[in-house]
């Protein structure tokens, strides 16, 4: 059986058996890979979450960079202004003016972050024991797993939520039609009554996703209990909003 399709605490104890005697990795890999990840069945306000962007040169994992990497911690449906990162990552390769232009990340202000080798450990510390949230998992998954499978030579056991799949299933659930451009970040902000952020900054898209998501399961939340004409919370788990 493959690999992903085990449990992933089964995934997790495969890959830490896999990892040389010696310890040449980092520590923070290792760490992840003995954290206990979240079950399904874990009422959402219990579960720890990472909301996690990446700004890129482009969407193809395999021949594009990224250039920045922005984070914070979600604990308890509240957003930990003081658990956030952001960094721009030294990138070996031409940028092109179409990116400048879109992301603001100039040569010069990428040759002076760290390269990619150096920043993943950091980020790693932070997911581990965590859910990844995110708006529209392509990205962040696959250049995850590309980086994670070039430099540790494993792609990593990952639990992960996506805004804008979220929306995508209650509109097909409820059979409304979806419009051009209805699922984008800003879009959605506005929809659920949100401020709108400068876009392409990965640390404000981040708090962006973050705050787009207690305001789904608010509004999720609130429709719950209407059904079950009860006036407090009945709670969603984890496992309904999974990718």
């Amino acid at each position: 059986m493959l690999l992903k399709y085990l449990p992933i605490a089964t995934q997790q104890k495969k890959l830490l058996e896999k990892l040389p005697a010696s310890g040449a990795y980092p520590k923070a890999l290792k760490t992840y890979l003995e954290t206990p990840l979240p079950d399904k069945n874990t009422p959402i306000e219990e579960v720890e979450f990472l909301a996690l962007d990446f700004e890129t040169t482009g969407l193809d994992a395999k021949k594009e960079a990224i250039l920045s990497i922005g984070y914070i911690v979600i604990q308890q449906q509240r957003i930990l202004l003081k658990e956030k990162g952001h960094f721009v990552v030294k990138v070996n390769r031409p940028i092109s003016d179409e990116s400048i232009a879109i992301h603001k990340i100039t040569e010069d202000r990428a040759a002076l972050g760290d390269h990619i080798h150096q920043l993943l450990p950091r980020l790693l510390e932070k997911m581990a024991g965590k859910v990844l949230l995110v708006h529209y998992a392509a990205i962040e998954k696959t250049f995850l797993n590309n980086i994670c499978k070039q430099l540790y030579g494993m792609t990593l056991p990952l639990l992960m939520v996506d805004t804008l799949a979220i929306e995508q299933k209650y509109l097909q659930r409820t059979q409304q039609v979806i419009t051009a451009h209805q699922l984008r970040l800003f879009n959605l902000r506005k929809h659920y009554g949100l401020p709108r952020y400068h876009a392409h900054n990965a640390l404000e898209d981040a708090l962006a996703t973050a705050e787009l998501f207690l305001a789904q399961v608010q509004s999720r939340q609130g429709r719950q209990n209407m059904q079950a004409n009860v006036t407090h919370s009945t709670g969603l788990q984890l496992g309904d909003v999974l990718l």
